[in-house]
């Protein structure tokens, strides 16, 4: 109950100090960090969680789930077809710069193996636009940017989790667990596709209507139908999140915009949820366990990685110097990142304590850095942006949400 009290206590503030959010350095996401570390052992005591807590790996998972599958959605067939070019070159050539980066980083800074280093990288490869929500959602911003930032952020997170597993199945046993995980990674992207596909072709029968008032549920309980079937069936259901958002967004364009505005308040309460729980893991004790290499490490891949990354995948593309910079800089790492942590931690890895520590540490400076600068980095490129620079690559359209 104590942190229920805590949580909607930072619930009540962030609502209350949001507008002024919107305007200023100030960032819901960094608060209830703030919130969960001030209230973690070490410091209140009001809250005590370990990182292999059972309501720690639930409650992450609900979040992540969620978010990958309102990410999905923001990405249909029709919607990558429209402006695929620059999102395209972060996801294919952007992601595998920066998972090989860190893991060269995890390597000759912090000491790891090659295999964990590469584990790492993947773990900390995808990037989170929640951190970054002044830049995706401000029409000032050229639209080009903020699709490319939205799209790449939507799906870079499905993208990396197959090679998370592969690469965790590798670390432990891979001659006994290889196959499996290769099962049901098959098996949670046929779950996506299937289950929201009948839904929606239920839904437009003669036999079968939505009324307004529960056209929001609809794919809520699509999500929610998927999440249960790949729990039964032992199927990835972060996978099966992924591809079900993609699948209501290409067949029922409809369902995504009913569920828009409610999805994305679910979401964000999960996250927020999420943040605090992951602040009272940041306890001083926590921190201080870590090296002054894995200090190093975390500002190397805040700093260079991303901007060195992208910088290559985008050479010789239409962007700005000035968008370069933005989308360069608002790689943050976010909820999948901390999933993916937790399922590391729950491998059983030798060092897995150790490289949970390097990912909190990682996620930790990038929600303060990321959170703190997104409005200031959005009026800079609305007072130097000329007006050419509005127009979305190859026609796009503005924004895809």
């Amino acid at each position: 109950m104590s942190a229920l009290l805590v949580y909607a206590i930072a619930l009540m503030l962030a609502v209350l100090v949001s507008e002024r959010a919107q305007r200023s350095v100030l960032s819901t996401a960094v608060l209830f960090l703030l919130a969960g570390f001030v209230v973690s052992e070490g410091m209140l005591g009001v809250v005590v969680l370990a990182p292999d807590n059972a309501v720690v790996a639930v409650l992450a998972e609900l979040a992540l789930f969620s978010v990958l599958f309102t990410d999905g959605m923001r990405v249909g067939v029709k919607d990558l077809t429209s402006a695929w070019r620059l999102p395209g070159r972060a996801l294919f050539f952007g992601l595998p710069l920066t998972l090989v980066g860190t893991a060269f980083l995890a390597h000759w800074v912090a000491g790891l193996p090659w295999l964990e280093s590469f584990l790492l990288g993947a773990v900390l490869s995808p990037t989170d636009p929640v951190f970054a929500a002044a830049i995706v959602g401000r029409e000032e911003v050229p639209a080009r940017l903020r699709h490319l930032l939205n799209v790449e952020s939507g799906l870079n997170d499905g993208l990396a989790l197959p090679i998370v597993v592969v690469l965790l199945a590798f670390a432990g046993d891979a001659k006994i667990h290889l196959v499996a995980v290769a099962g049901e990674v098959a098996l949670g992207v046929a779950l996506g596709v299937f289950v929201p596909w009948v839904a929606i072709r239920l839904e437009r029968s003669r036999f079968f209507a939505a009324h307004t008032t529960y056209a929001p549920l609809n794919a809520f309980a699509i999500g929610l139908l998927v999440l249960a079937m790949a729990s039964i069936t032992h199927a990835n259901e972060f996978l099966a999140a992924f591809a079900a958002g993609i699948t209501v967004a290409t067949t029922g364009a409809e369902v995504r915009e009913a569920f828009h505005q409610f999805g994305e308040l679910v979401a964000e309460l999960l996250k927020l949820a999420a943040l605090l729980v992951f602040g009272a893991l940041m306890s001083p004790y926590f921190l201080a366990e870590i090296p002054w290499t894995g200090y190093t490490f975390a500002v190397l891949v805040l700093f260079a990685v991303r901007p060195v990354a992208l910088g290559i995948a985008l050479w010789g593309s239409r962007l700005g110097w000035r968008e370069w910079v933005a989308a360069a800089w608002f790689g943050p790492k976010g909820f999948a990142s901390v999933v993916f942590g937790l399922l590391v931690l729950k491998s059983g890895l030798a060092r897995a304590d150790e490289l949970f520590h390097l990912t909190a540490m990682v996620i930790t400076g990038s929600i303060l850095a990321h959170s703190s600068t997104d409005v200031l980095v959005a009026r800079w490129l609305h007072k130097t942006s000329p007006a050419g620079d509005e127009r979305p690559e190859d026609g796009a359209t503005p924004q895809i949400r």
